[in-house]
């Protein structure tokens, strides 16, 4: 076993761990956060996203002791006081989810190109989020929702396409 003290949404955990066990597992397993799915166990899909240091991770690919030290946002730790962010927001009246599995990871790969890129095109927001699958949308919703969180009207259909 390992200690480690990490970090999550705030509040500090200190806790003795296996080796191998992986950050996802951690979170949902041990901290019973649930919000971060486990979809693939691969980081193919993405649904697993979470914030590490200011950089955002799929949470199947790292383990828990390498986030020792760390700080660690999960979607649940994003709203404040109970009031959602601009981007949870636009997730909602935007209809951007179905199932909403991809939903957490969706949110925090899209949280990451807004840090970095304010007002990205709907190309730019596809480009930022294609490491992480949908099943069920479509993604027009999703670059939608994006784009209305960074403050931006949506284009035509047809322009999604072409842009």
């Amino acid at each position: 076993m390992t200690h480690i003290k990490v970090n999550v949404d705030g509040t500090t955990y200190e806790d003795e761990v296996e080796p191998r066990l992986l950050l996802a597992h951690y979170l949902r397993d041990r901290l019973g956060l649930t919000g971060t799915p486990i979809g693939c166990d691969t980081s193919n899909c993405g649904a697993c996203t979470v914030d590490l240091d200011g950089a955002t991770v799929k949470s199947c690919s790292v383990l828990a002791v390498q986030a020792d030290g760390s700080e660690v946002t999960t979607v649940q730790g994003l709203a404040k006081d109970g009031e959602w962010t601009a981007l949870q927001r636009a997730f909602h009246e935007r209809h951007a989810l179905q199932c909403g599995y991809c939903t957490p990871g969706m949110i925090m790969a899209a949280r990451d190109l807004l840090r970095e890129n304010p007002q990205p095109t709907s190309y730019e927001i596809r480009q930022a989020l294609e490491g992480n699958l949908c099943r069920c949308t479509g993604y027009q919703n999703i670059v939608r929702a994006v784009l209305a969180a960074s403050g931006q009207e949506a284009p035509a259909v047809a322009e999604e396409v072409t842009a």
